[in-house]
């Protein structure tokens, strides 16, 4: 049976993909940082709950340890957990801001990989999906005739092509372990005060379809529903 650790999953994108994986027959850890959400995603779901804030780093270690003490190891790790950061206009943005940004989108990709990387070298198909966007995408957000295309977003935006480009190159540095990258696309959420225009499963269709891909799946991909997105 298939191990999946998914960050950020108590709402959203990520319990809904919580909920497809353990439809699709997976055993789903729901790493959450609010122990009671977590918690009560957990038990209607079917899944087990770790604590994670991946802001910190004593925290990723005991959700990494936990873990190792229950599961033994992991098959797949979905990198979800993110924030869109302040809407104050570019010229009030600080470095304080940036760092708030990145600490989760980007430093918390690599944290939770780092501490998770060894329970994911005993699976004979090991798999990181990192959840960016669009918004990320040179390509895309140059498109005006795509939505994303009047977005402006400095510190989001960025943080999402850094997230990208970290995955492509884990997924270079580490040829045993794919690494993969999915735009969601403009889905109703929180996130977005529920605006998008695909539902919370068209969200996640890229991210189930990568998380049960087999070992002759790709690596170094970005994805979304539709398939490669530009850059």
């Amino acid at each position: 049976m298939t191990t999946t650790f998914i960050t950020g999953a108590n709402k959203s994108l990520g319990y809904e993909t919580a909920r497809r994986l353990v439809e699709a027959g997976h055993t789903v850890l729901v790493g959450a940082r609010d122990p009671q959400r977590g918690r009560a995603a957990a038990e209607a779901l079917g899944a087990r709950f770790v604590q994670l804030d991946v802001t910190d780093d004593a925290s990723v270690r005991a959700a990494a340890a936990d873990v190792a003490a229950h599961e033994g190891g992991i098959d797949v790790l979905i990198n979800n957990a993110g924030v869109g950061g302040p809407q104050s206009p570019a010229e009030e943005l600080t470095a304080a801001d940036a760092l708030a940004v990145y600490d989760v989108n980007v430093f918390g990709v690599v944290r939770v990989t780092h501490a998770f990387l060894p329970l994911l070298r005993g699976s004979a198909n090991p798999l990181v999906v990192n959840v960016t966007s669009g918004l990320g995408s040179f390509a895309v957000t140059h498109d005006l005739d795509r939505v994303e295309g009047g977005v402006v977003a400095p510190l989001y935006t960025s943080s999402k092509s850094a997230l990208t480009m970290l995955t492509t190159q884990y997924a270079k540095a580490l040829p045993g372990v794919r690494f993969n990258a999915v735009d969601p696309g403009y889905t109703a959420t929180d996130f977005n005060g529920h605006s998008g225009q695909q539902t919370v499963t068209e969200g996640t269709d890229a991210i189930v379809e990568l998380a049960t891909s087999g070992p002759d799946g790709p690596t170094g991909a970005f994805r979304d529903r539709y398939g490669v997105v530009p850059w």
